[in-house]
């Protein structure tokens, strides 16, 4: 496809001569003319990961399959923190605000879903406010064996100038980082916040006292399915025996308990993240 320069719109000379128009396109206007996004039979939206299980071809946020498609960028803004701690639950007793789960999946561009992808969030208290001091809203995880995540956090308070959304950065390892920020549907400041995305909207719905949302990514990658199972011999020994306190990087192959390994992801080891027990950060060969 020969690249081409469209205007913001996204409909410059030729930006659609080759494919069609994308999906990410449609489902952009769709929600601009305040049009429903596409919708499962369950009343839920569309995702990455129904398309393999439904057996038919959907509308996730965005398509993995365009190519050309990957969950849009955005800037980081000025309250990013690094050496957020690991943790999946960002909420601690007598936080205030609306209990909130986000789940979901990361895929490559071919739809393959992603283990061992980093995904670091932050985002804005109940009212508003970043913690600057400490870690407060702030931590990352790795996604499991089948690519998939959960944080648990508030809905984010308003500021002056911003709707509500979240910030994350997500890594497949030795990839180039995504930054992007979630957002909200049905928020009135969608549509004045000059940031705002629709293809970043996550599908969000009320469980209870709280709410759950679930969005899934796709990374500018291709991911691998691989090309055999567990019982496939090795393809290089082993590089030694697991051992904490030791800086290791995504391919080193390691033993534990007889059995080989692979890091997914790079990280110094420590106690209790033997591989067995942290999948995200190895692959058993």
């Amino acid at each position: 496809m020969t690249p081409t320069t469209p205007d913001e719109s996204g409909n410059g000379p030729g930006a659609d001569t080759d494919r069609g128009i994308s999906r990410k396109t449609l489902l952009r206007a769709a929600v601009a003319a305040g049009a429903a996004v596409p919708l499962l039979a369950t009343g839920t939206v569309a995702l990455a990961r129904d398309a393999g299980s439904q057996g038919r071809s959907l509308t996730p946020t965005p398509f993995c399959d365009d190519g050309d498609d990957p969950t849009p960028d955005q800037i980081e803004g000025p309250y990013f923190k690094p050496n957020s701690p690991l943790r999946t639950n960002l909420v601690t007793p007598g936080t205030a605000g609306t209990r909130l789960t986000v789940s979901g999946h990361v895929f490559g561009r071919n739809c393959v879903p992603l283990p061992g992808v980093l995904l670091d969030f932050w985002q804005a208290d109940n009212a508003g406010a970043y913690d600057l001091a400490g870690y407060a809203f702030r931590g990352h995880q790795f996604t499991d064996t089948t690519g998939a995540f959960t944080l648990q956090t508030i809905v984010p308070g308003l500021y002056p100038g911003r709707t509500r959304h979240i910030h994350v950065k997500a890594q497949a390892p030795g990839e180039p980082v995504l930054t992007t920020q979630l957002y909200f549907p049905g928020e009135p400041r969608n549509g004045t916040d000059a940031l705002f995305d629709p293809a970043l909207l996550m599908n969000v719905r009320d469980a209870g006292g709280g709410k759950q949302a679930t969005f899934d990514f796709v990374l500018d990658v291709d991911g691998d399915p691989g090309t055999g199972g567990p019982t496939d011999p090795p393809t290089d020994p082993p590089g030694g025996s697991w051992a904490p306190g030791r800086p290791y990087a995504a391919g080193d192959r390691v033993t534990h308990g007889g059995a080989g390994y692979r890091c997914l992801q790079a990280h110094t080891s420590m106690p209790g993240w033997e591989p067995p027990h942290v999948p995200a950060l190895w692959r058993r060969d």
